[in-house]
């Protein structure tokens, strides 16, 4: 099975258009997106616009070309929109949202989630404590809630958070897969001790509940995103906990980052799109990584 795996798109849509491109080129069988997906931006109805008047197109033509598109959801997508989304996706037989979902593709099943513990930026929607005894360290700003009406600012967000489950509860209670061996997971956060979580400042954010739900589960792949630079800071985009490969492309501002893979030989290689303009028209350098 041939998939294109990127990540941290953030409404860009040239770098849509290009992942559709070389998907239809290649024959591949799926398109994964790491979460992310939407523009960022304070004002609700950009995100509310991009879902309607850009991804509803967008997976429509996945569905003419019998290519699957599979996603979760980001740190920086509203949730309020995520009903929204849902609807949209449900109108095509090629596209799902995994968030705490399974789907099955031939013998692999893909399985996701969209939370997460999201030091070091501001805590919103997907935010979970790591573990029972975690405490959240300082971060940027108030807590933040979406809703159709506005945002809602939360004063104390550790004590809220106390109140949900944690991540490690919300993974416990994923989908199981009925063989683990061809389970390949997708989650916007990345597992922590295994270089593919490093910040500005060498700051390592990774997940430790998502680590050790590899290391005892040891599925077949995982898949993720959020930390854009963290590729360019460690040198790493990919890593293994034990028997699990676990793959973190990273994303630029500019350019465009992806990896096509082979999950029956499991092999991969990581792109970079080099976007340059010249007398108007955009042609792309490609570089493997």
């Amino acid at each position: 099975m041939k998939i294109i795996f990127t990540t941290d798109l953030h409404g860009t849509s040239w770098k849509y258009q290009r992942i559709l491109e070389l998907a239809q080129k290649l024959k591949v069988d799926a398109v994964v997106n790491g979460g992310d997906l939407l523009p960022v931006n304070s004002d609700l109805t950009v995100q509310k616009d991009f879902i309607l008047n850009f991804l509803d197109d967008y997976f429509h033509q996945y569905e003419s070309s019998n290519i699957y598109h599979l996603s979760v959801m980001g740190n920086t997508d509203f949730k309020c929109f995520d009903p929204l989304f849902n609807e949209i996706t449900s109108n095509y037989d090629y596209t799902e949202n995994l968030s705490a979902r399974k789907v099955k593709i031939d013998e692999y099943e893909f399985i996701g989630t969209d939370l997460m513990p999201d030091y070091p930026f501001r805590l919103k929607d997907r935010c979970r404590l790591d573990n029972p005894h975690d405490e959240f360290p300082e971060q940027c700003g108030k807590g933040l809630l979406s809703s159709l009406q506005g945002w809602e600012d939360i004063e104390d967000w550790f004590n809220y958070a106390k109140k949900l489950p944690t991540l490690k509860e919300e993974l416990d209670n994923l989908p199981h897969p009925e063989n683990v061996k061809k389970a390949v997971y997708v989650m916007h956060m990345p597992p922590a001790f295994t270089g593919l979580d490093v910040c500005q400042g060498n700051v390592t954010v990774g997940s430790k509940s998502i680590y050790h739900f590899f290391r005892n589960k040891q599925p077949l792949l995982s898949l993720h995103g959020h930390i854009h630079e963290s590729p360019k800071m460690s040198r790493i985009w990919n890593s293994n906990i034990k028997n699990t490969t676990c793959i973190q492309p990273g994303q630029d501002n500019e350019d465009l980052v992806y990896v096509m893979g082979n999950l029956e030989e499991m092999e991969f290689q990581r792109f970079i799109e080099i976007e340059d303009l010249k007398d108007s028209s955009i042609n792309r350098r490609l570089k493997s990584t």
